[in-house]
C-alpha cells in the first residue's frame, strides 16, 4: 500500500511554493516518471528534503553544488 501511495506523494512534495521550482520539478517528472518508478525514487526523495533556497540555489548554479550524490539528478531537472 506505501508504494502505491508514493508517486502522489512525490507529485506533493514536488509543489514547493516557488513558481520557479515547481515548474522545474513537474518538467522533470513529466519526463523522468519511467526511470523514477523503476527504483530512483528515493535518490528524488532524498533530493527533496533539501531547502528550497538550496535547492535553487544548486539548481542556479551547478558548479557550487558540493553535494556529490545530487549532482547527477540536478542535472537531469535543470535540463528538464
Amino acid at each position: 500500500m506505501q508504494d502505491q501511495a508514493r508517486p502522489g506523494r512525490l507529485r506533493w512534495r514536488c509543489r514547493r511554493g516557488m513558481k520557479e521550482l515547481d515548474v522545474l520539478l513537474e518538467r522533470f517528472l513529466e519526463a523522468e516518471w519511467e526511470p523514477l518508478a523503476a527504483g530512483r525514487w528515493p535518490e528524488l526523495e532524498d533530493l527533496l528534503d533539501v531547502a528550497d533556497d538550496v535547492l535553487w540555489h544548486w539548481l542556479q548554479n551547478p558548479a557550487a553544488v558540493d553535494a556529490a550524490p545530487y549532482r547527477r539528478l540536478l542535472e537531469q531537472i535543470r535540463h528538464g
